[in-house]
């Protein structure tokens, strides 16, 4: 029988979250849409989503879909940080599959061909893997690459290396995904986490179009906690093993000073040994505290069941 050309080709949707990228967005558009158009057997568009921008990213982005009937937008009531805006953008999107991409054209948009190569092949996770930084800071690069490694070591969930979230995801991934509804998020990890089928892209990264990175080095040290903290409880065993050596040895120390007193004598305990003692004994308390505290504010988040994000407004596309 020939095939019913009544019914719709399947949908591609590109997502693409931003916060303050209103000068590369129409770049990222124009290197998109010829992309798009040469992918075969397939209906390709766009959801942009606006992370509480204060610049004009959601005015540019509003100019983009009146142009482009395959663009839709999607604006938060505020700023809820990247994770929780890429998850809104795939709730909200509604295709076979979806490719997601930063704003900023450091990921080639030329790469989703292969991307939908590969998933056509039967990958339901096909991920972009880092080769190469360029336009970063050596120390950005080191810090990376470390963070990966360790979260490699650490997490029961293998986190694919140098991969960020430029990745194609199935249907039945993205599906699998949006169960996922808890409040601290780690989007790498739980693109791990979801499984099936995955693969590897190697690409080399490019420099930013325009713009700087929103990530300084206190949101990424705080990123990286994230990450371990949302997929291994490693920290809160190693306080305890830390715990364990620090009070064998006080306690051995504890038995040579009496052993010492009884045979020898005391003259006058040394204030400085006396201060070194408390104070290292102090500070190990509190590092575990401070380990066991960032779990128990994850808790306390997760307990209020709060609303992931809020949407202010939400404009479909036409073909959608």
């Amino acid at each position: 029988m020939p095939p019913d050309m009544s019914e719709p080709l399947p949908r591609l949707l590109v997502v693409v979250p931003a916060f303050n990228e209103g000068e590369g967005l129409r770049a990222l558009q124009a290197r998109l849409l010829p992309v798009l158009d040469g992918l075969d057997g397939l209906r390709g568009g766009i959801l942009y989503v606006d992370d509480g921008s204060r610049d004009d990213t959601w005015d540019v982005m509003c100019a983009l879909a009146a142009e482009e009937p395959r663009v839709e937008v999607l604006k938060l009531s505020r700023n809820f940080g990247k994770e929780l805006a890429l998850t809104a953008g795939l709730d909200h999107a509604e295709a076979d599959a979806v490719v997601v991409i930063d704003a900023d054209l450091q990921d080639p948009p030329e790469l989703i061909p292969e991307f939908v190569a590969h998933w056509r092949q039967g990958f339901d996770v096909v991920y972009g893997t880092r080769l190469q930084r360029d336009g970063e800071t050596w120390l950005k690069k080191l810090t990376a690459a470390g963070f990966y490694r360790v979260m490699d070591r650490l997490s029961h969930t293998p986190v694919p290396r140098d991969t960020g979230d430029f990745r194609l995801l199935s249907r039945r991934a993205l599906d699998a995904l949006r169960g996922l509804r808890e409040r601290h998020r780690f989007m790498k990890g739980l693109f791990a986490w979801v499984g099936f089928r995955q693969c590897s892209v190697p690409y080399r990264r490019d420099p930013r179009h325009a713009g700087q990175s929103k990530f300084n080095y206190w949101k990424l040290w705080n990123f990286a906690l994230e990450g371990i903290t949302s997929f291994s409880t490693a920290p809160l065993r190693v306080a305890t093993y830390i715990g364990v050596l620090t009070a064998a040895l006080a306690f051995a120390y504890g038995l040579v000073i009496v052993a010492k007193t009884l045979l020898w004598g005391e003259p006058v305990a040394g204030y400085p040994s006396l201060m070194t003692v408390i104070l290292f004994l102090g500070g190990i308390q509190l590092i575990a505290l401070g380990m066991i505290g960032e779990y128990l504010g994850r808790l306390y988040d997760e307990s209020k069941q709060r609303p992931l994000y809020l949407v202010d407004t939400w404009q479909p596309s036409h073909d959608a």
